[in-house]
């Protein structure tokens, strides 16, 4: 796994050890981010989530492409140990909030992401119940991008939000959400 884009392009990116996190693969990124240059033209500046953060590879491939910030939270304690490395090699301590705990363990908000991305468990609905709990604690700002990765069988219905795009990339599909209204 590598940074795709932006000042940390091609450096490598450690990955949890074992088969409890599944990375989100090289080109299914690529796509992800294709599709959100298309939809912000820019990440400068933004306040950016990545739940089920695995590596932390999706934030802080957001952090490469210029976003101010990143929030990551993950449970799974050797997949926290791999962002905690990534972020150090990537001297990016001061842009980043690492939280080791469950999604579904936050509190209610006291600043709203720009972009939040979510690669939940496939096959569990973990990211459509997550998205329900983060919006009735204030996490979703009225502007605010949603990324959901599922498996392909799966499907994303939220109350309070519209799918603006799904993509499927390999065994992956991609779900971008914005609050509805």
């Amino acid at each position: 796994m590598r940074i795709i884009a932006g000042d940390w392009r091609g450096r490598k990116l450690v990955a949890p050890q074992g088969d409890t996190t599944r990375p989100t693969a090289d080109r299914t990124r690529e796509t992800l981010f294709s599709m959100l240059v298309s939809r912000l033209g820019s990440f400068e500046g933004l306040y950016v989530a990545d739940l089920f953060a695995g590596s932390g590879a999706l934030g802080l491939e957001a952090l490469s492409r210029g976003a101010a910030r990143a929030m990551f939270v993950e449970q799974d304690a050797t997949a926290v140990k791999a962002l905690r490395t990534n972020i150090a090699t990537f001297d990016a301590k001061d842009r980043s909030d690492v939280r080791a705990s469950s999604v579904m363990g936050l509190g209610p908000a006291k600043d709203q992401p720009d972009l939040i991305f979510m690669d939940p468990p496939y096959d569990t609905g973990a990211g459509s119940v997550a998205l329900d709990k983060l919006n009735r604690l204030g996490w979703i700002a009225p502007s605010a991008w949603i990324s959901i990765e599922t498996s392909r069988a799966e499907t994303i219905e939220v109350k309070g939000f519209e799918v603006d795009a799904v993509r499927d990339s390999g065994k992956a599909r991609l779900h971008l959400l914005r609050p509805a209204g």
